[in-house]
């Protein structure tokens, strides 16, 4: 997202607004709306304040039909008292707040066990603002161990870092920030996301890590970790070099421990020696939360690490931000609380269920072809069928954001920028009843867009509403 400028020019002569948000008197209270670009020059009933933000929040629309994003737009009510009571708490004062800090050493223990950690007391891991800055927590571990490995040669050889181009951006962010070179797989044909042997080829003695994505923002397919590792240990056989895996498990690390339980992909791999993902995705919580976890102590090299005591306790803290609110990570326990395995189980099985149900009704259609059919993520994406010319992924997006829908469309990156999708974001409280208002709309509108001489939208780098 780019910077916010100032205005470009003075605000206009302000604007008047409702009489009735005059509280005592609606002719002379409030005749005109307070500057925009500037402070208002004296204070304004607390009413009338949020009456003016309320009414312009209303043009951000429904999030509930928001099928782009991956983060949680719906909690129970009890989550949001407890969110309420939470958040004058800040998340880094463990010593005024030990509770809070309690709680956050709870749910690392509890992804610890989830995650299949060799000792879950030994793993260590922390919360985050979400899992971006977890990934750039579990990248600078991966280069500073590096670093030391290879004292004797740094810093003036350069790290690098192997991953699929189809990364989330936060890695494109993290190899900018810490001057590591990322080393990307591309996609070739059908393969969407990262080939094992193709990444293993990428390495040499300068590379700090691997990066696994379970699942991948771009089509909601899980990367094969496994298979990455065993590429990874032939590549030491043959070389001596023992590269470590991060898996960004966003999305996936949410959903896999629930309904792939024979998928190993996590901690029971000894190659793998870091872990991420977003309590504010598929984590049910609203945003924002993340978690970053640690195979065990050695991983995460001591001098990153700065310790608190309270209570005479010891509370290690590791993390880019300083000041946030404990509201979300006491979010995070309570639906670990209210859940449970099998609550989890049910919730994620529901959101799979209705994201595989939608995606053949899309390609009963017949415009469609899918991509991804929803049953590893909840997601799934889909482009026009060869024979359909009249119109293109953006038409749709375009068309169905009129009836409220944010259904993003883009294309993929490298090898296959000749690809444009549309894509589905599953999420809890997207129930069926959801689905099939999409479908009643996204039907009523084929037989506008099929009339059509040619795609409309030429624009397509304007007309994309991709965002991870």
């Amino acid at each position: 997202m780019p910077l916010h400028r100032g205005p470009e020019k003075p605000d206009e002569h302000p604007r008047s607004v409702n009489p009735f948000f005059g509280e005592t008197n609606p002719i002379s209270d409030m005749v005109e709306a307070p500057p925009k670009h500037r402070l208002p020059d004296g204070p304004l009933p607390p009413t009338i304040a949020y009456q003016l933000v309320h009414d312009e929040l209303m043009l951000d629309g429904n999030s509930r039909l928001n099928l782009a994003t991956f983060v949680t737009t719906w909690m129970e009510q009890q989550a949001g008292v407890l969110m309420a009571e939470c958040r004058d708490k800040n998340m880094i004062d463990k010593d005024e707040y030990p509770r809070t800090a309690e709680l956050e050493r709870r749910c690392v223990a509890m992804l610890a066990d989830l995650w299949n950690a060799p000792d879950p007391a030994a793993a260590v891991g922390c919360s985050t603002t979400g899992s971006s800055e977890a990934c750039m927590l579990a990248g600078m571990a991966l280069k500073r161990r590096w670093a030391k490995r290879n004292a004797d040669r740094y810093p003036g050889a350069r790290p690098n870092l192997v991953m699929g181009i189809n990364v989330q951006v936060c890695w494109d962010k993290f190899c900018n920030f810490w001057e590591v070179e990322p080393r990307l797989v591309p996609m070739e044909g059908d393969r969407f996301h990262l080939d094992p042997r193709a990444a293993a080829e990428l390495c040499d003695e300068n590379t700090i890590g691997v990066v696994g994505i379970l699942g991948s923002t771009f089509d909601g397919s899980y990367e094969p970790i496994a298979e990455l590792c065993a590429a990874l240990d032939e590549l030491q056989e043959r070389t001596g070099l023992d590269i470590p895996v991060h898996v960004d498990g966003a999305s996936g690390a949410m959903i896999a421990p629930f309904l792939d339980e024979d998928l190993v992909w996590d901690f029971r791999l000894p190659r793998v020696s870091s872990i991420n993902t977003s309590g504010h995705k598929y984590g049910l919580v609203y945003p924002g939360v993340g978690w970053a976890l640690w195979r065990s102590s050695a991983e995460l090299p001591e001098e990153l690490v700065f310790r608190v005591n309270y209570l005479g306790g010891d509370m290690p803290t590791f993390a880019l931000n300083f000041s946030r609110p404990g509201a979300q990570v006491v979010a995070q326990y309570y639906t670990f609380l209210r859940l449970g395995r099998e609550g989890y189980r049910a919730v994620q099985e529901t959101t799979r269920n209705v994201a595989r149900g939608l995606a053949e009704r899309v390609a009963a259609l017949g415009d469609f072809t899918l991509l991804t059919r929803g049953d590893q993520l909840p997601v799934f994406a889909f482009t026009t069928a060869p024979e359909v010319t009249s119109y293109d992924v953006f038409d749709v997006s375009r068309r169905m954001r009129e009836h409220g829908w944010l259904l993003p469309a883009y294309t993929f990156p490298a090898n296959r920028e000749d690809l444009a999708v549309l894509r589905v974001v599953c999420r809890n409280g997207f129930t069926t009843d959801l689905s099939d208002l999409f479908m009643e709309d996204l039907s009523r509108l084929l037989p506008e867009l099929r009339r059509q001489q040619h795609p409309l939208t030429r624009d397509k780098d304007r007309a994309t509403s991709f965002h991870h």
